[in-house]
């Protein structure tokens, strides 16, 4: 019995020593740490963490690598949440004074990686689909310097708020503080540039959120919280959470800084020695005290510039004599990877991990064993003008380029003859193969058809209509659309897209494109437009309605036939058989009609890709398709290109080059 009775106790102080257990960290800048970054860097040498450049439409995140326990450890079956509390400085240096975004976020998530999520007002979180959806388990609190979201336009924002899977806050406040004990609020510009301090506590019994700032200079805490909002936090979070800091910037840019963070679980967190931390990222001035001073300065300016003098001609003969000089297309382009980390992620470019071959290179599956992030690398050998130029226009287009129905463009390396971008893996491979080539013979269904092309409208209408300038693909077509593990659409390879200004007319010349997806315009003029890329895609809502390539034979032309079908009637027997009449015959009809129109001979008559949108998401009726001469049918023209490409050497490819060089792979 007294064997029992001093097991009973030991039992009793081991649990108590585990449920008093607490986990913290504490950093006074960030030099020498292994934080979890994803566009986010540390500034040398003074250690300031920076989430976000002032570069348009960017994401930065920075997370401790190692998970906290979230629950009371405890013999309840249903344990609560843990109290926590962090303590972080943070600066938002705005592009322009007044004019900065979007914000930054202290989050815990149950995950370091966030697969899809957009810029702008998500903050990095979240995205249009999964923005309010309770399985994000996302506990956030955001420093929003960015009002308007779901509103016509943005206004200036400099408020804090609590999100709870969602970028609406479930509370929120203009940024301010108390003055120890006044009861008077004063007024906190979080964009001043100037460092201000947050501190985030949750109590875990009482299950109340504290949020409260102070401006760098009174470097104490305030006694009255600027935010006190009582909430459960246990449907929320998961066993295991990961605590940190994200960013992003839209149409409005700001450098987004953390410049010290400590946090603990089940306790206060460590306070931060404010003498320690990094120089605040815009230099304050503080005039001299007497004319020595002066000329100290002067000394030690000039001592500084000498040096950097030095070290600026010899990282300059380094860098022409022994690397490879960078050209103009590179400075603003996004990460640039090691090639040895490509190398070992794709086992060595193994025969085992490639996935595809297409018209300008091979793309190999690959894993970042740092990271154990999943990647798609295209390798292109420089072997011509035109893959170094494909290359290029590729990285430009896609650098910048933020949409949930694009690729996302994670980087790019370049090592001699070796071109190598690198994407994020998209595990269900191209529309092209899911139509022709479907794994254990799993043919998709109507609903997923449909959700793929509105999926694509979605990512060109961003193209031509909704980015900083218009896009042209000039490739659309199923083998260049892949589809996630969603089975959403991300439209890909823009090694043939080009780019202009809203207010400009497209000055891009060249027949380039996939023979069956080139509008007629294309062959006569050279001219490529917005108007082309809905011809593509005008064919490609006929060859996913139908099940069938453009290109058959010269007797078989798809969008003849489908017209064929339409005026006698009978425009539902083009559907795909392979649906065995298992879809919406009113969509599936406005499908057909609607590819009709957007493949129409004449370029006037095709619809610009907002109103393909509004017409598939029900908010305009399709009308008749008129105009189509018959005389001048589909056959005829590709017969016609046929003799024009048949004059010039060509290779198997996946798309066509510049007439003069043609490659072709018809109906591809």
């Amino acid at each position: 019995m007294a064997i029992a009775a001093h097991l009973a106790l030991l039992s009793v102080f081991i649990f108590l020593a585990a449920h008093a257990e607490q986990s913290s960290l504490l950093y006074h800048g960030f030099n020498d740490t292994s934080l979890d970054r994803e566009g986010a860097f540390v500034v040398k040498p003074s250690g300031a963490l920076r989430l976000t450049n002032t570069s348009q439409n960017v994401i930065g995140h920075a997370f401790f690598p190692t998970s906290f326990p979230m629950f009371e450890q405890s013999s309840d079956s249903f344990p609560n949440v843990s109290s926590f509390s962090t303590i972080f400085v943070f600066a938002i240096e705005p592009s322009s004074p007044g004019e900065g975004g979007y914000g930054l976020a202290f989050a815990i998530a149950p995950s370091t990686k966030f697969s899809g999520a957009e810029s702008g007002h998500y903050l990095g979180l979240f995205n249009s689909s999964n923005n309010g959806n309770p399985s994000n388990h996302i506990f956030a609190i955001e420093f929003d310097t960015v009002n308007g979201h779901g509103e016509e336009r943005n206004t200036k924002g400099n408020h804090v708020g609590i999100d709870i899977n969602n970028i609406s806050s479930v509370a929120s406040k203009p940024a301010s503080y108390s003055d120890y004990g006044e009861a008077h609020e004063h007024d906190l510009q979080m964009d001043s540039g100037d460092p201000i301090i947050a501190w985030v506590e949750y109590d875990g019994p009482k299950r109340i959120v504290n949020v409260t700032l102070a401006p760098w200079k009174h470097q104490r805490k305030p006694t009255k919280p600027l935010l006190s909002y009582p909430i459960d936090l246990k449907p929320f979070l998961k066993e295991q959470m990961f605590v940190g800091f994200t960013a992003s910037t839209g149409d409005k840019t700001s450098s987004h800084y953390i410049l010290g963070w400590s946090f603990a679980m089940n306790g206060p967190a460590p306070l931060l020695n404010y003498s320690l931390l990094p120089n605040p990222p815009k230099e304050q001035d503080s005039p001299s005290s007497s004319p020595k001073s002066h000329v100290k300065v002067f000394v030690a300016v000039i001592s500084v510039v000498a040096i950097l003098g030095i070290l600026f001609l010899a990282f300059w003969y380094r860098k022409t004599w022994h690397t490879e000089r960078l050209e103009d297309w590179e400075r603003d382009c996004p990460h640039r990877f090691h090639y040895t980390d490509l190398y070992k992620a794709t086992k060595g470019f193994k025969s085992s991990e490639l996935i595809g071959i297409g018209g300008f290179g091979s793309v190999y599956k690959g894993q970042i064993r740092s990271t154990g992030i999943e990647i798609a690398v295209k390798r292109v050998r420089r072997n011509s003008g035109q893959g170094m130029k494909e290359f290029a226009a590729e990285i430009e287009s896609l650098g910048r380029l933020r949409h949930k129905n694009l690729v996302n463009l994670q980087g790019w390396c370049k090592k001699k003859n070796d071109l190598l971008i690198v994407y994020d893996y998209i595990p269900n491979g191209s529309l092209y193969s899911l139509l022709y080539h479907p794994k254990n013979n799993i043919i998709l269904n109507w609903k997923q058809r449909f959700n793929i092309l509105k999926g694509i409208a979605a990512g060109l209408l961003y193209l031509h209509e909704e980015w900083e300038q218009v896009v042209i693909h000039r490739d659309v077509k199923p083998s260049n659309v892949l589809i996630d593990a969603d089975m959403n659409p991300r439209l890909s390879d823009f090694g043939l897209a080009r780019q202009y200004d809203h207010d400009e007319a497209s000055h891009t010349t060249g027949v380039v494109g996939t023979i069956g997806y080139i509008a007629p315009e294309l062959v006569r003029t050279g001219k490529a437009s917005k108007s082309t890329d809905v011809f593509g895609y005008g064919v490609l809502l006929l060859e996913v309605a139908c099940g069938r390539k453009p290109l058959k034979s010269e007797e078989f032309i798809l969008v003849d036939w489908v017209m064929e079908q339409y005026e006698k009637g009978k425009i539902l027997d083009a559907a795909d058989p392979k649906l065995n009449w298992e879809y919406e015959a009113e969509e599936m009809e406005m499908v057909l009609v609607l590819g009709l129109h957007c493949s129409h001979q004449i370029a006037e008559a095709r619809p610009t890709m907002r109103r393909v949108m509004r017409i598939l998401d029900g908010d305009d009726k399709i009308s008749a398709v008129e105009g189509w001469d018959c005389s001048q049918n589909y056959s005829k023209f590709n017969s016609r290109m046929t003799e024009v490409i048949s004059a010039t050497s060509y290779r198997s490819s996946s798309s066509i080059g510049d007439i003069s060089s043609t490659s072709i792979d018809a109906g591809r």
